[in-house]
């Protein structure tokens, strides 16, 4: 197996302004499941789930910013969507909104990257889970200069490797428009699991 890599962000640059915010997102609650409806067997039952259209990179990175004051230390966040859907982009603004040092980029090469906070809150480790194997527990070998449990985790690739970390996560799933492949687009569900997110308006703009 390749050998795993980390990068802990360091140097005193402080992430640039953030770009002007763009018009809000649209959004409407996710329809709920007819009452009495069971969730699949070993399938824990969403808490909260919301869904979204996104209609640009600048939009994208502006609802990072808003989920991550709905953040805290602990939390999981999934990822999902295939290449060029938004991942990245997303946590970019996760950063911004979280306070955190240097730029947020794919952390492809490097499997997993460490953004210390600048103003005392959780750092963030953004994972790309593509290349490991044997899910997060591995993270316990990629001696990150960080406690798990005291960061915002936000994963990418994750699906089927980390959801028995833990009861609780927050799982985004960004779409891309049916059509034109040049539309910027995006139909993004959110959906948290668990205890942590009962009762959170993830709609909240």
């Amino acid at each position: 197996m390749e050998a795993a890599h980390t990068d802990v962000t360091g140097g005193s640059g402080t992430p640039g302004p953030a770009p002007t915010p763009a018009a809000p997102a649209d959004t409407t609650p996710a329809p709920a499941a007819p009452a009495g409806t069971p969730a699949p067997s070993g399938t824990p039952s969403p808490a909260a789930t919301a869904r979204l259209t996104v209609h640009s990179p600048d939009e994208m990175r502006d609802l990072g910013r808003t989920l991550a004051r709905l953040l805290r230390p602990g939390d999981l966040v999934m990822l999902t969507g295939e290449l060029g859907a938004g991942k990245t982009t997303l946590t970019r603004g996760l950063g911004e909104g979280l306070g955190v040092r240097g730029a947020v980029t794919s952390p492809t090469f490097v499997i997993a990257r460490v953004h210390p906070s600048l103003t005392g809150g959780p750092a963030l480790v953004h994972v790309d889970a593509y290349r490991l194997g044997g899910g997060l527990d591995e993270m316990e070998d990629l001696d990150l200069d960080v406690s798990l449990p005291d960061s915002v985790v936000v994963v990418e690739w994750g699906d089927g490797k980390v959801e028995e970390l833990t009861d609780d996560r927050l799982h985004v799933v960004i779409d891309r428009v049916v059509g034109a492949t040049d539309d910027d687009r995006r139909e993004v569900t959110l959906t948290g699991v668990g205890a942590r997110w009962q009762g959170v308006d993830l709609a909240a703009r």
